[in-house]
């Protein structure tokens, strides 16, 4: 399994601990920024670990900004990125499990280390479930992206 992970300003502490968290599992994270905590944009991150995972189809993404919700809404301008920002662990499994969710965008300044370590836990742990009726709504997704 290899992640592409990056994060703003906001969210490089957090990027850090769950980039451990993956080594530790023996997960492939290729960081593609920030380095430090000075000030950066984060579309622009978005859009550099979008871009990898889309060249890339078996990989996935982990974005980490403020909130997550700027992350994951710049990631899904890209065609074919499905990218989640969960609130717990449900959520998290249900975005890889319902959605087939190729990043994991999450907050630096909305859950501690430890619960964002949970949430990414259980987004590695989920599988896309393989039922007719999750099939067919992640293909009228990709239907939407090419404009049908």
């Amino acid at each position: 399994m290899k992640f592409y992970i990056g994060s703003d300003h906001a969210g490089y502490k957090t990027k850090e601990a769950l980039k451990k968290t993956l080594v530790k599992k023996r997960i492939e994270a290729i960081d593609l920024g920030v380095f430090d905590e000075t000030v950066a944009d984060y579309p622009n991150f978005a859009k550099k670990v979008a871009l990898k995972v889309k060249e890339d189809k078996k990989s996935f993404g982990l974005l980490v900004c403020g909130t997550g919700i700027g992350m994951c809404i710049a990631a899904n301008k890209i065609l074919g990125i499905r990218a989640a920002n969960p609130f717990d662990e449900y959520t998290a499994r249900v975005a890889r499990e319902h959605n087939d969710a190729n990043i994991l965008c999450l907050g630096g300044r909305t859950y501690t280390a430890i619960r964002a370590k949970k949430i990414l836990e259980a987004f590695l742990k989920a599988k896309p479930i393989s039922e007719e009726r999750h099939k067919r709504r992640v293909q009228k997704i990709l239907e939407m992206e090419k404009g049908i």
